[in-house]
């Protein structure tokens, strides 16, 4: 039986991955977890109220697109958080981010451009998903470099015209998953340029937004207006994962033009799934809420501080500016066995950044760092960052 050639040379998933790596060696002290980014802060009080209040709501299809309060829910702390008016027909609720960045390929990006097979861009290290989706619609996946040589952002700006004549979208995350960089407002603006210039989409993976150091992130919502950049050229994406500590309840929303919103809409039509009715009750609530993301984004910076002073004077660490990932280059260039002495000489468990990144042209980005992630509780998180740094950089 036959199977498709285009997923044929991906790699196996970060975490199967890591788990072929490291299950077969016993841990070296008590394990702690410091690998996926699953927030681990307390999850709102009013969610299980809300989920008992409704529960005959998992009795009944629930709305396809988002019921009426969710969407204004939504709207309103975009216009709270960005400035911005959207409305009903411009944002629809997803299953989490990676189900809306996804389908939103398959029904944005065209089969041929110009008559040439398409190209999506991707930052290199990325979120695997982007991918996926690229090769899903019969794009060429383009891997560009977020190195420090490039401040951890893609230069779009700087590939080939004949490439960026063929491209109909370009994945960007900010603050970026795994390097904490934090895109500013006139990066944004010269990637929407450069996508007017040659007539391609942005998907803005913005869902680390509400977790930060020293000031929000600016929105690619928010510059789009004031840019006056067509709202149609602009996809963004937001979940409740890691602004409200509910990874479980895969809630999150993506906004765009109303034209480009009636093809996503289209699609998840035919072959989505709408969230539960007592899941977009919770959500509705979470969005209305800041007082609980204050409290999370306040253990954040405190974890932020507790990294700096664990690693003080040690390494050229880069202190992510949002997110809840270290990005470590780790002394001896590779990030794998590093992770693998890390675990039998420690118990402390980091995913190597080779397995977020790809190889181009013989070289991969991630090879020389571990990603660590800054979820467990303060007491265990402070001891396995110490133990790293006495295993790793001492």
């Amino acid at each position: 039986m036959a199977f498709p050639e285009r997923f044929s040379n991906l790699p196996d998933y970060a975490f199967p991955r890591l788990r072929k790596l490291l299950d077969t060696h016993a841990p070296g002290g008590a394990p702690v977890a410091m690998t996926i980014g699953e927030p681990r802060h307390p999850m709102p009080a009013f969610v299980g109220p809300i989920l008992a209040q409704h529960l005959d709501g998992f009795g009944i299809y629930p709305p396809n697109d988002g019921t009426p309060e969710l969407l204004a829910a939504i709207a309103g702390w975009v216009q709270r958080r960005y400035g911005v008016t959207l409305a009903a027909d411009q944002i629809m609720a997803l299953n989490g981010t990676r189900e809306g960045l996804f389908n939103a390929a398959i029904a944005l990006s065209p089969e041929t451009k110009g008559g040439k097979r398409p190209v999506i861009l991707m930052p290199n290290p990325f979120y695997q998903v982007y991918a996926v989706a690229a090769l899903t619609v019969g794009a060429e996946p383009v891997y560009v470099p977020a190195t420090a040589e490039t401040g951890f952002l893609p230069d779009y700006e700087g590939l080939p015209a004949e490439v960026l004549d063929r491209v109909t979208v370009a994945y960007l995350c900010s603050p970026a998953n795994p390097q904490g960089v934090v895109a500013p407002a006139d990066y944004l603006a010269r990637l929407m340029a450069l996508a007017e210039k040659h007539d391609f989409r942005i998907f803005a993976d913005e869902c680390y937004s509400e977790i930060w150091r020293d000031a929000p992130p600016p929105g690619a919502l928010a510059v789009a207006q004031a840019s006056g950049t067509d709202p149609e050229r602009v996809a963004v994406f937001h979940s409740l994962s890691k602004r409200s500590n509910l990874p479980g309840l895969r809630s999150g929303f993506v906004a765009t033009g109303a034209a480009s919103m009636a093809r996503i809409r289209q699609l998840r039509a035919f072959a989505g799934a709408p969230l539960p009715l007592p899941i977009q009750r919770v959500s509705e609530a979470a969005w209305a809420d800041e007082a609980h993301v204050a409290e999370s984004l306040a253990l954040y910076q405190t974890k932020f501080r507790m990294a700096d002073e664990v690693f003080a004077g040690r390494h050229n660490r880069v202190a992510p500016e949002g997110g809840f990932f270290l990005w470590l280059p780790v002394p001896d260039g590779d990030g794998e066995a590093a992770a693998l002495k890390l675990w039998r000489e420690t118990g402390v468990r980091v995913l190597p950044g080779a397995y977020l990144s790809r190889d181009v042209g013989g070289a991969n980005p991630g090879k020389a760092y571990i990603r660590v992630a800054l979820v467990a509780p303060q007491t265990e998180l402070q001891h396995g960052l110490i133990r790293l740094r006495d295993c790793l950089y001492d």
